[in-house]
């Protein structure tokens, strides 16, 4: 028995040792929407069917309730979690808010922590008190709650190494947008009730390094959008849309490098997305559409009469977020309308129903797109100028979260367990 114990022990010390040195690999999901932060992964042999007993590697329980998706390292998942004190699940419930880390093969929970506290939070009927989805680098998870609080933690062993609420607003229906890090600076939007901003920690230890005031005349402020990273003539620049406009950063200071309006848009939420050298938004309530705007060295300060490639404005998405394969883009609708245009001048090759109601964002991978909306059903297209749909799997369960990918595996969340689902 003692021989054992010892050698479970060495396993979990290498194991964690093992993480705590892991680089982000191809294969990883790091952050919201992958490796590339657009939706895309390099993996092949995904799954083309699915269901709540077919395909299924494992189901795992999740305490309370999140639309953060699962983030992926080695053989560690992590996600985040707003579970009710007490037991009890009411919209009013105080929450403890959490982080847990799952091991990949079984789904079992590694660790578990509670991270913040929260009395009587509110929240959008379709958002949940942990919406944000994680970010690793070297060894560390960084998690964060909107106005709730934002930490660090070691991925290893849950131990955590910063956490600070410092950083509260004034929200509208409670918090969305997910962290990126950039260099030694973890950045985030906070698009309030007013004040609207964008914030950078210090990613050692939580302090605030620089906060960027953004200006507009949208009458809501409230977004809830997560940034870009991306690079111009070897120039670095955080694109980060909010309520009526879209500002590029420089990541280091938080100056701005240029700006474009659109107008009322309000409450943004899909993630930009940046090929061909245009950089394509969705402006989001009360009427979204979909931009394109040039993206070149020569973007300094209001480009909004100067840089619109083209703009669509049907049928463009609230809240999923977009995907660019080869020539052609693809967004979907919150109503379940999947569009494909051409991704350098706007022309429309089909506008087509495709699901029920969807907030969960398009995965590109494996040749095929994957769309999974709000009640379970799981989308799977084929991408090209016409539309065609390969595959329908229906898991039957509320579903907001998007897509991650694990190996040749899909991870899909749903209210309240997590799957992972193989070919």
């Amino acid at each position: 028995m003692r021989i054992a114990s010892a050698l479970t022990t060495l396993l979990l010390s290498l194991s964690a040792s093992l993480l705590c040195a892991e680089p982000t690999a191809p294969t990883d999901w790091p952050e919201f929407r992958g490796p590339q932060a657009q939706g895309h992964s390099a993996a092949t042999g995904l799954p083309l069917y699915w269901g709540p007993s077919q395909h299924v590697v494992w189901k795992a329980p999740l305490p309370g309730i999140g639309w953060s998706s699962p983030v992926v390292i080695g053989d560690r998942i992590f996600v985040t979690s707003a579970v009710p004190v007490g037991g009890v699940e009411t919209a009013t419930a105080d929450r403890s808010l959490r982080a847990l880390a799952l091991d990949a093969a079984t789904g079992k929970t590694v660790w578990d922590v509670e991270l913040f506290k929260a009395t009587s939070p509110r929240a959008h009927r379709k958002n949940s008190h942990a919406s944000p989805t994680a970010v690793f680098e070297n060894g560390k998870v960084y998690v964060h709650f909107g106005h709730l609080g934002t930490a660090c933690l070691e991925a290893a062993t849950g131990k955590t190494v910063w956490a600070t609420q410092e950083f509260a607003y004034s929200p509208v229906h409670g918090n969305g947008s997910s962290p990126v890090i950039v260099d030694d600076l973890l950045i985030f939007t906070a698009d309030a009730e007013s004040d609207p901003k964008v914030i950078a920690l210090d990613k050692a230890t939580g302090k605030q390094r620089w906060a960027f005031a953004r200006q507009s005349t949208a009458k809501n402020k409230f977004s809830f959008c997560t940034p870009l990273l991306i690079e111009i003539a070897g120039q670095k620049q955080l694109i980060t849309p909010g309520s009526g406009v879209v500002n590029a950063l420089n990541p280091k200071d938080g100056t701005e490098i240029w700006r474009f309006y659109y107008g009322d848009g309000y409450s943004v939420v899909p993630r930009p997305l940046f090929a061909h050298g245009i950089i394509y938004i969705a402006t989001g309530y009360n009427k979204p559409s979909v931009l394109a705007i040039k993206a070149d060295a020569s973007n300094k300060g209001d480009v909004t009469e100067t840089h619109l490639a083209w703009s669509i404005d049907k049928a463009a998405p609230h809240n999923p977020s977009m995907a660019v394969v080869g020539d052609e883009i693809y967004f979907v609708a919150d109503n379940g309308i999947l569009t494909c245009a051409d991704a350098k001048t706007g022309t429309v090759h089909y506008s087509e129903r495709c699901t029920g109601p969807i907030s969960a964002s398009i995965l590109a991978a494996d040749g095929k797109l994957y769309l999974q909306d709000e009640k379970g059903l799981g989308v799977v297209l084929k991408p090209g100028k016409t539309y065609q749909v390969l595959a329908s799997n229906d898991l039957k369960e509320r579903a907001l979260a998007s897509y991650a990918v694990i190996g040749s595996d899909l991870l899909i969340r749903t209210e309240g367990n997590l799957y992972r689902v193989k070919k």
